[in-house]
């Protein structure tokens, strides 16, 4: 049967660099995540910031075991061959720890910068599909929709050849990612009853390609401190920003409908003030470590093998908070909560 990697009673976790962070900063923080138990270190590839690639071969240089993620690289925006170039030098300089995100980019930034695709399905799907070939030394041949290659062939291919996972929102990015990614990469506010909806939609995916295995990764939004009202505080306000463009997400979180209400009368100060403490639970871990390590839990029995921490609007502070709070608790060996 093809089926999704099953929840792992060990899921790895991640910690994100945030774009906003200084570059300067990357090779400490690098080697603090990974010193503090961190399985992974994730990087984002957002517009107008400092870019992934060059980030990550900072990140690696630094470290000697922690895996280094992109989440992710706009499609449109990258040809195949030359992504394909820079991940071969990735690969082979640090075999087996980079693992490589493709999405469809933020719409109005594509428009921007004209790289707006006709269809950013058809583009994910050809610069993926070329990406691996080219990795594995193939010669590639495509007049595609967003893709076109002549009988183009790298010289030089890793001897590991990364996984290559697809960022995914909505039900066909999803199906799109289960049919050719090697894991899907579920943005913040993926709430338990979200990730278990993702998660069918990538299974699908999966049967229609024959697919075996494929790893999940949800950034969550973390904030934890001893005083468990600060952190939920901090916590609110970031939702309350985030809460009116996150429509999948609500929608399928299983308080949609009480969301949806909330947001025709509130906004801004008012909404944070006046959502229900269970809206925290739903969409971010925060408050005491207990808490947070609860959130975690609930995330990790709804399908997500790696839990990436993602720092609260850039939050300075955040590493400093994981390292001393969360992860002598997830490490413990005694559970999570």
């Amino acid at each position: 049967m093809n089926m999704l990697t099953p929840p792992s009673s060990s899921p790895a976790f991640g910690v994100i660099f945030h774009p906003r962070f200084p570059s300067e900063q990357l090779a400490d923080f690098s080697r603090r995540a990974e010193a503090a138990g961190f399985d992974e270190l994730w990087l984002w590839d957002d517009c107008f910031l400092p870019g992934a690639l060059t980030s990550a071969a900072l990140a690696l240089s630094a470290t000697r075991q922690i895996k280094v993620g992109i989440g992710l690289l706009p499609a449109t925006a990258y040809n195949p061959l030359f992504a394909a170039m820079e991940l071969t030098t990735l690969a082979r300089a640090f075999p087996g720890r980079i693992l490589p995100g493709f999405g469809h980019g933020v719409g109005s930034w594509m428009a921007q910068i004209g790289a707006a695709p006709k269809s950013s399905l058809k583009a994910v799907a050809e610069t993926i599909t070329v990406v691996r070939r080219l990795l594995r030394g193939d010669s590639v041949t495509l007049q595609g929709e967003q893709v076109n290659l002549d009988q183009v062939q790298m010289q030089v291919v890793p001897e590991v050849v990364p996984p290559l996972y697809v960022g995914a929102m909505r039900e066909r990015t999803l199906r799109l990612a289960g049919r050719i990614g090697d894991g899907t990469i579920l943005t913040g506010m993926s709430s338990p009853a979200y990730t278990r909806w993702a998660r069918e939609h990538i299974r699908a995916g999966m049967s229609e390609s024959g697919r075996s295995q494929h790893r999940v990764v949800a950034y969550l939004d973390v904030k934890v401190s001893l005083d468990g009202k600060i952190a939920r505080d901090a916590a609110r306000r970031a939702l309350a920003a985030r809460l009116p463009w996150a429509d999948v997400q609500v929608a399928e979180s299983g308080i949609g409908a009480e969301v949806a209400a909330y947001l025709d009368t509130h906004s801004g100060e008012d909404l944070a003030r006046a959502m229900p403490d269970t809206w925290l639970d739903t969409f971010t871990a925060s408050g005491t470590p207990e808490q947070v390590g609860a959130s975690i839990e609930r995330l990790v029995a709804a399908g997500v093998d790696s839990v990436l921490f993602q720092p609260l609007n850039g939050d300075p502070e955040c590493l400093d908070e994981y390292i001393r709070y969360l992860m002598p608790l997830l490490r413990s060996g005694k559970g999570y909560a």
